[in-house]
């Protein structure tokens, strides 16, 4: 790892490795520690933050709900309706569920 990034031995200290690997960035293989690409292949990068990708989609869901419950409402409640309305809730709460625990997880 001091390799790869260009750093000395000195720098790159045992307890550094632990934390990592307390929050899962990396993880130990026959003695050894490896990046764990699950964690960061589920986030986009931002200038030094890690976003989880469910968290852009939490927000379009949540966009088109407000656009659904707003813009498209019709004058008399029709069963298609209510159907939309609950699919797209149960996809801003699958979506929520997903960014928190991938937030809560990784420690980001």
């Amino acid at each position: 790892m001091a390799r790869e990034l260009n750093l000395s031995s000195p720098s790159v200290a045992q307890h550094h490795l632990l934390r990592l690997e307390s929050m899962q960035f990396v993880k130990r293989e026959c003695g050894n520690f490896v990046v764990d690409r699950v964690v960061l292949e589920n986030c986009v990068r931002i200038s030094r933050f890690l976003i989880p990708r469910y968290f852009f989609y939490l927000f379009f869901s949540i966009f088109v709900l407000v656009i659904e419950l707003t813009v498209f409402y019709p004058g008399v409640i029709f069963q298609v309706y209510v159907f939309a309305v609950i699919a797209q809730l149960c996809f801003v709460v699958i979506f929520a569920y997903e960014t928190i625990k991938i937030w809560r997880r990784g420690s980001l």
